[in-house]
């Protein structure tokens, strides 16, 4: 794994207006950053990102199984209470779900450690599925890159895929849904029923402001039909704290990503993951946070916390680091497995599970260790190897 530095397409941008992709500046600040991009060999992607993803995935799932049995968990997970039976049958019920990613800690040496599951509202799907590989395929083109050089990605085709195979357990009338005046979100919620309309689905979006509620607590649209399935870019947690989400668990509405997501988008699955599967390579330490003094070498972070908000790291030297934000409650504790820094970047690997298959992944790099909405996203290959000395 290396950073390599490169020319940017000359008409990159007027590319991303054409494809709708609206957010590669943000706040005047560049989001998307093709000035350079990062290498990886073959062996490095498929032993040390595709096969773990894929088997912490599956741990997840078993841990979706424990929790749901478990008041304990549930209590642990600061689930309340009114939502817990429902979240349960939506598992039981094996209720279908779409997408998630995971984040990793990796520089090329030693294992991808897991830093967080982003199971119920990933974004940064769209630049990781369909603009980077335009932007491999215009490099290639260009002789910008090494013949033969590849990508890390068959996000999109994997989103058809699996909405193709759960098209007939989807509910109608479907519907997708983001806050208005999110312009990231709602392109993402556009690429996605994109993708939904390829499979065959039809379907539409709408802001989730927008959505009703009819007296006896069902969910409608702008046409006042009742939704049948929704997929909404909008926090579970944030759900049940809302006047708004409090008919969920009786309205009959289907969502995806489901409710069983609850349990894995909450940062309280790290601890239980390593309860169960302590020692594992691809895991960190982690428990959950007693309010005392963090420890040299530990990172707390909230059970509900975004875009690396509310964040305090205390590094194995002392130094400490911390961000703001608007997110409080309980927390857990980390082992702080800092991210390798290329040249004065530092990358964070998302690793994409489509249904139930690791089929891509996107890099966000930060100026720090810790990465907040501020990161940028920045492009991969895959290169070969000769004599162990990457050819690029």
């Amino acid at each position: 794994m290396r950073r390599v530095a490169c020319t940017e397409r000359a008409d990159w941008r007027a590319k991303a207006a054409a494809c709708g992709f609206g957010f590669h500046t943000i706040d005047d600040a560049p989001y998307w950053d093709e000035t350079a991009y990062y290498a990886f060999s073959l062996r490095e992607i498929e032993r040390d990102i595709e096969a773990p993803t894929e088997e912490l995935h599956a741990m997840a799932l078993d841990m979706v199984e424990r929790v749901v049995g478990s008041e304990r968990d549930m209590e642990r997970l600061a689930i309340p209470e009114g939502f817990r039976d429902w979240i349960a049958a939506s598992w039981r019920e094996r209720a279908p779900h779409l997408y998630g990613r995971m984040d990793f800690a990796y520089d090329g040496t030693g294992p991808a450690k897991l830093y967080e599951l982003n199971y119920d509202t990933p974004t940064s799907l769209f630049e990781a599925a369909f603009f980077q590989w335009q932007w491999l395929e215009d490099q290639l083109a260009a002789g910008a890159l090494p013949a033969g050089a590849d990508q890390f990605n068959s996000i999109q085709e994997s989103l058809v895929e699996a909405f193709g195979t759960i098209a007939r357990s989807i509910a109608r009338p479907f519907r997708l849904a983001a806050v208005r005046g999110s312009t990231e979100d709602q392109g993402t919620v556009a690429y996605l029923r994109d993708c939904a309309l390829q499979a065959g689905i039809d379907c539409e979006q709408l802001a989730i402001e927008d959505i009703g509620i009819t007296a006896d607590g069902r969910y409608t649209d702008l046409d006042d039909q009742v939704i049948g399935c929704l997929f909404k870019l909008y926090p579970l947690e944030d759900l049940f704290r809302e006047s708004f989400g409090r008919h969920l668990p009786r309205s009959g509405l289907q969502l995806i990503e489901p409710a069983w997501k609850a349990i894995l988008s909450n940062k309280g699955i790290l601890p239980l993951l390593w309860e169960a599967h302590a020692g594992h390579p691809n895991l960190l330490p982690a428990t959950f946070d007693d309010g005392g003094e963090l420890p040299r070498g530990w990172v707390r972070k909230p059970l509900h916390s975004r875009e690396g908000a509310n964040i305090a790291m205390r590094l194995p030297d002392g130094r400490e680091l911390a961000t703001g934000g608007p997110y409080g409650g309980p927390c857990i504790r980390q082992v702080c497995q800092p991210l390798g820094a290329f040249d004065g970047r530092y990358p964070l690997i998302g690793s994409w599970v489509v249904g139930d298959r690791a089929c891509g992944m996107g890099l966000r790099e930060d100026a720090t260790p810790i990465t907040k909405d501020s990161a940028c996203f920045v492009p991969h290959v895959i290169v070969e190897e000769a004599r162990g000395v990457l050819i690029a």
